[in-house]
Parts: structure tokens; C-alpha cells; sequence
């Protein structure tokens, strides 16, 4: 397992490295089609669109009838459940809970001596989907994914939350899955996956009413569905595979460091993997504890696959230099393993999510301390952000001006409005004066 080795020592060697990682973009083109196809026959065809998918991928057996998943299966499955799991649930709910509540909006008004009053109003949107991917025919769950997706608009104050999950084999969703959703206080939950799923939120069907912002994430065939519908619904982003990059000195420990790695490696063959480290002897041991620590994983095929095309261990000839090739990578995961995180972060301009330090390994974030999970990948952080409350809210600006506004500034905004050749825009506010 052969992970690539790369040296970073000058501005310069940043092309060939963006060049070998940019081809991890390449889209798959040959599925739009196929989603198109998918979206319109949902669109046209609602239940029994989602009943012929679902009997053709998922069950053999659905029909429309089983779509909505009775309320009383939610709230049973708390019972289904080791009570352990569900304490360390409901911790770990508690705590991505408050995380979210400092990040609501309020609504705010500025007031003139004239009487004009001007502001922003901040409202939730009036419904939310959100879609769980089943995770290895429902064996898996990703009861993280439901966690994160769903508190940041829940504190948003949306009052109305539908989600969808491939049913397993049976028919049936995961009881983590329903235990989980009763612990949120969901109980719209509906048997659907892949772009079906995401075409019956966007469109509606008989049973399930549309949405107006989509989030969660999926395969290829869920983030080609949320693009095709950018401009008829919001939707949280277009999430590509997962990556950390690892900035470490000699004060990091190589067994640590190469858990970490694997921790995003194991995900998928297109994850990104980086070490970035000004310590030879850092890099020499880690690469073997990747070899060795990968052996022995259940998904070491293809943490080992990962590594062996999207891995990198890149050495660099200063912290200084490392900082600055860290903020060319823009990853959605960043561990400053240093001994002094704190002294380097005033300089990190671009990372979904920020890890402090030896004892802040990236998965902390997954499940538990607070942050939400769901980052910009492929570089987008340099331009945007973490799911967050703002993802389910919507802004109104408020305008309410007052005769004497009117009379004082008419005459200006009348001459702007005529610059740009809008006679009736200038007149509607003469007409005022007059």
C-alpha cells in the first residue's frame, strides 16, 4: 500500500499538487441522465414512481402503501435499543443541540430621527427534508448524518421535518435510525432512497408534501439530484468525498497521526488523506504505521485504495511553509498536530473544521462535541461554510420610510432611477411628492 510522498519547499511545487488532486473532481457525467429521467418520472408519477425504485433497488416486496413508516414504530424503537446506546444518543444530541442555538439569528431594526425604520427580518423556512443514506443495506446506519442535519433546522424553528431512508431488505429501517428520529422529536419519516428520494421531497408526491431546503448527504445519484434542483429548492451543498490534511512537528505521535488518516481513508477510494510535516522521521514512521494499522481494518480494502491514489505525505522545510501549502489544500477536516496549535490558527484562512492540538482527533467532530459534521469539500471552504442554523433560515429586509423620506430624497432617486432608463420607477416616486 504505497501511499505518495511529495515535497512542498517553494510556492511553485503547489501546481503539480492541485493539478493531482483537482482530478478528483471528475464528475460522472453519465448519470445526469439518468437522474433527470428519475426526477421527472417522480414529478409526473409520485407514489408509484417511488414503489417501482424502491421494489426494483431496496425491497422486492414495497408497494406505496408502506411509504410513510407508521409513528408508532418511531417512538417503539427507543425500546429496541441497548439503553446504553440511547443515553449516549441523547448526550450526544444534547450537545450538538447547544453548539446550534449560538448560531440563530435574530431579527434587528434601525430607527431615524425622520420616523424611517429599517431592518431584517429572520425567518425559518416552512419545511425541511432531510435524507439518510441506509449505509451498507441498512446495516450500517448513519444515525450521525440524521443527528447533524436535523438539529441546525430544528433550532432554526422549521415546524415542519420529513425524512427519507432506503428501507432494508425487509421492508424495514434500521431501529437506530427510528430510535434516533424519536429522540430528535421526528415523527415524518418515509421509506425512500436515492434520487427518488430526494425528487419526492423536492416535487411532493400523494403522500409526502414538498420541501423548500433539502440537506444530507449520499451517493453520486443523490448529489447529481440536489444539483439538478439548485433554483426550484435550496439544498445544504453538493458534497463531494471526504479529506483531512494533517498538519504535524515532532511533537506528534505517528501511531495517532496515521489512525487519523485512516479515520477518512476507510470512507471511500475517492477520500484524500494528507500529512503535512516538517519532520522526516515523522513521515518515515508514519508511513509505516498506515501499512501496518490498515492491515488490520475491517474496511482496509479500501482504506488501502484511498491511500494509495489520494493519499499523500508531503514534507516541508518550515511549520511556516506547511501553514501556507494547509491553506492551499483548503480541506474539509484540519488537525493541527503541534505542540502549539493555538500560536498557528490566527494563520489557517481555509478549513471546514479546525482540530486542536494531539487530543482532538477529527472523529470527535463526527459524533459529539457540538460542530456540525456536514463541511465543504474539494476546496469549497474557500468560499463557504459548515451546515449550520443560517442553511434553514431566510431574511426579509423591511423598508418603511416616512412622507417627510419621501420628500427630501424623491428628487435623488428619481435622477438614479432615470440614469437607468426607469421612467415609471422615477414617477412612482414623484407622484408621491406632488
Amino acid at each position: 500500500m504505497p501511499c505518495r510522498k511529495l515535497t512542498y519547499d517553494t510556492s511553485a511545487d503547489w501546481a503539480p499538487i492541485a493539478d493531482w488532486l483537482e482530478k478528483r473532481k471528475d464528475p460522472d457525467t453519465k448519470v445526469d441522465g439518468i437522474v433527470r429521467d428519475i426526477l421527472e418520472n417522480v414529478r409526473l408519477n409520485g407514489d408509484s414512481a417511488i414503489a417501482e425504485y424502491t421494489c426494483k433497488f431496496d425491497c422486492e416486496s414495497f408497494t406505496a402503501d408502506r411509504l410513510k413508516v407508521p409513528t408508532e414504530a418511531i417512538s417503539a424503537a427507543l425500546e429496541a435499543i441497548p439503553q446504553s446506546d440511547v443515553a449516549i444518543l441523547e448526550e450526544a444530541i444534547d450537545r450538538i443541540r447547544t453548539f446550534h442555538a449560538n448560531q440563530k439569528e435574530k431579527s434587528w431594526w434601525t430607527t431615524s430621527d425622520d420616523g424611517t425604520i429599517l431592518g431584517q427580518m429572520v425567518r425559518p423556512v416552512d419545511r425541511v427534508g432531510l435524507y439518510v443514506p441506509g449505509g451498507q443495506g441498512g446495516e450500517t446506519p448513519l444515525i450521525s448524518s440524521l443527528i447533524m442535519n436535523a438539529i441546525p433546522a430544528q433550532v432554526a424553528g422549521v415546524e415542519s421535518i420529513a425524512v427519507t431512508s432506503p428501507p432494508r431488505a425487509d421492508g424495514t429501517l434500521n431501529p437506530y435510525i427510528l430510535a434516533t428520529a424519536a429522540l430528535l422529536g421526528l415523527d415524518e419519516l418515509y421509506l425512500a432512497g436515492s434520487a427518488w428520494a430526494i425528487a419526492a421531497l423536492a416535487y411532493g408526491t400523494e403522500t409526502i408534501q414538498p420541501c423548500d431546503v433539502l440537506a444530507g448527504p449520499g451517493n453520486i445519484f443523490v448529489a447529481t439530484a440536489k444539483a439538478q434542483l439548485i433554483g426550484q429548492i435550496g439544498i445544504d451543498m453538493v458534497a463531494g468525498p471526504s479529506e483531512i490534511a494533517i498538519l504535524a512537528d515532532e511533537s506528534a505521535n505517528p501511531k495517532w497521526i496515521a489512525a487519523d488518516m485512516l479515520s477518512q481513508a476507510e470512507h471511500d477510494p475517492l477520500a484524500a488523506s494528507l500529512l503535512v510535516t516538517p519532520d522526516t522521521n515523522l513521515a518515515t514512521e508514519v508511513a509505516k504505521e498506515l501499512k501496518s494499522q490498515c492491515a488490520a481494518l475491517p474496511r482496509g480494502e479500501i482504506a488501502a485504495k484511498s491511500l494509495e491514489e489520494w493519499g499523500a505525505i508531503i514534507t516541508v522545510p518550515s511549520t511556516e511553509m506547511g501553514v501556507e501549502i494547509i491553506n492551499n489544500l483548503a480541506a474539509e477536516h484540519l488537525e493541527l498536530a503541534v505542540d502549539d496549535p493555538w500560536a498557528i490558527l490566527g494563520g489557517i484562512r481555509h478549513a471546514g473544521a479546525i482540530f486542536m492540538g494531539h487530543t482532538s482527533p477529527e472523529p470527535v467532530g463526527d459524533y459529539f462535541a457540538g460542530p456540525n459534521h456536514v463541511l465543504p469539500t474539494l476546496r469549497t471552504v474557500r468560499f463557504s461554510s459548515a451546515l449550520s442554523v443560517q442553511n434553514f433560515c431566510k431574511k426579509s429586509s423591511v423598508i418603511a420610510t416616512t412622507p417627510g423620506y419621501v420628500a427630501k430624497h424623491g428628487d435623488k432617486i428619481a435622477r438614479l432611477a432615470r440614469l437607468e432608463g426607469l421612467e415609471a420607477h422615477a414617477r412612482s416616486v414623484e407622484c408621491r411628492n406632488k
